[in-house]
């Protein structure tokens, strides 16, 4: 009696926290809505085509209210047959915040990503900061289950984090701080005060790295990073020195979803939860109601003006320059297709016209990812990967995804990470 005593203050604690946590407030101005939903149907429609169930998709749909309640249960279902043996932490976290979010007993689901977390060591204390990734979500979906147990974990897992000497990658970073946070708001009655000192150390580490990474125009990072990193920032207890205008990122992503670049289904799934003023904190308060209204119609929102069908030129450059590596090349072909089409295109009609750019792709929960190039493929193990580059600039879009212009000089170039 007296240990749920304790849990209940401890629950009551934490909600009281969380509801009177002071938040960097923005909205989304009424006349710009239409633009927010239209991303959200267009989110929500990839799931009936999609073979990958995508648990972030679902939190997404449950933070914001679904339109397509189908969609919600099809997805919601997927997610419950899934078969979890070899997913990775995050991808197990995520599955049981998306299962949470609908209200779903997630099961032994977490005693495995708790096994998994107290057995987690990295792979070196100098390992790059986005390993961490996968277990701040863990820690986080954790932290939404049972703080208590998962105290400990956290402790050594901070602990980790304020070890390691590489910078922290923005989404890294921000889902370390909504993990920290939950922890910092939720540590039972009674545990020692070091904890709560340690959490708000590694805090105040991470928000000062993301800070910097704040642009001039109110982008973190880059503008796909910045969903999660407005969430961070929004809800950690520790404020970074140089204050963040909340309204001007706001404004600045509304003005990118009128450009079209949030087609993708993750990119979508990231932003929408902080253009709804929620965060992944939030998921253990959604509230699922039995007899939930009937599907609203699909909103009205402006779309691109079409493009003509008219064709450009594409130059297309595969690369391999890696040393220890067997086969080396540098080759280089043009390529015409109709405007307005997505980069596989121009690597599916240069491997029609050139057998050395036979290329392979899978399915990862951001979409369409090329894991192979004239018979070279990344490895985790080597940390080589192949990025795609636009001149010498990065895309930060996928192969599905990014549209070439005319003349353009894309380069797939196998590298290292």
């Amino acid at each position: 009696m007296a240990r749920a005593a304790l849990q209940l203050l401890t629950l009551l604690w934490a909600a009281t926290r969380t509801s009177t946590q002071t938040r960097s407030s923005c909205s989304v101005p009424s006349a710009e809505q239409p633009w927010v939903n239209g991303i959200q149907v267009i989110m929500e429609n990839s799931v009936i085509n999609s073979t990958f169930p995508n648990p972030s998709v679902l939190i997404a749909m449950n933070l914001a209210g679904a339109y397509n309640v189908e969609a919600q249960k099809l997805l919601t279902f997927d997610l419950m047959a899934s078969d979890t043996a070899d997913l990775t932490a995050g991808q197990l976290a995520l599955t049981i915040m998306a299962l949470t979010s609908s209200c779903r007993d997630p099961g032994d689901k977490v005693s495995t990503l708790r096994t998994q977390m107290e057995n987690w060591t990295p792979s070196s204390l100098g390992s790059y900061a986005s390993t961490f990734y996968g277990p701040s979500l863990a820690i986080l979906a954790l932290c939404q289950n049972n703080p208590e147990m998962t105290l400990p974990i956290a402790a050594r897992f901070a602990k980790t984090l304020l070890a390691s000497s590489s910078p922290f990658d923005v989404d890294a970073g921000a889902v370390a701080t909504l993990a920290l946070t939950c922890m910092y708001n939720r540590i039972p009655v009674g545990s020692e005060e070091g904890y709560r000192a340690l959490f708000a150390q590694l805090l105040k580490k991470i928000v000062e790295d993301i800070s910097t990474r704040v642009r001039d125009n109110g982008l973190i990072g880059d503008v796909y990073s910045t969903g999660l990193a407005m969430q961070a920032l929004s809800v950690t207890p520790e404020r970074p020195n140089k204050q963040w205008d909340c309204q001007q990122t706001m404004d600045t992503v509304l003005d990118e979803i009128k450009e079209g670049k949030f087609q993708n289904s993750m990119s979508i799934a990231q932003i929408l939860p902080s253009l709804k003023g929620k965060t992944y904190l939030d998921v253990p308060q959604v509230s699922c109601s039995p007899d939930q209204e009937v599907q609203p119609t699909q909103p009205n929102f402006p779309s691109p003006v079409p493009t003509s069908a008219s064709n450009i030129t594409v130059v297309y450059t595969i690369s391999n320059q890696l040393r220890g590596v067997e086969l080396l090349f540098n080759v280089t072909i043009s390529v015409s297709v109709k405007k307005g089409s997505v980069l596989l295109v121009v690597l599916e009609e240069a491997q029609r016209r050139n057998p050395k750019f036979k290329f392979e792709t899978r399915m990862t929960s951001w979409g369409l990812e090329v894991s192979s190039i004239n018979n070279i493929a990344g490895n985790v193990n080597d940390k080589t990967y192949w990025q795609f580059l636009s001149g010498k600039t990065p895309l930060i879009e996928g192969v599905a995804d990014y549209i070439p212009f005319n003349h353009e000089h894309i380069t797939a170039n196998f590298t290292q990470y």
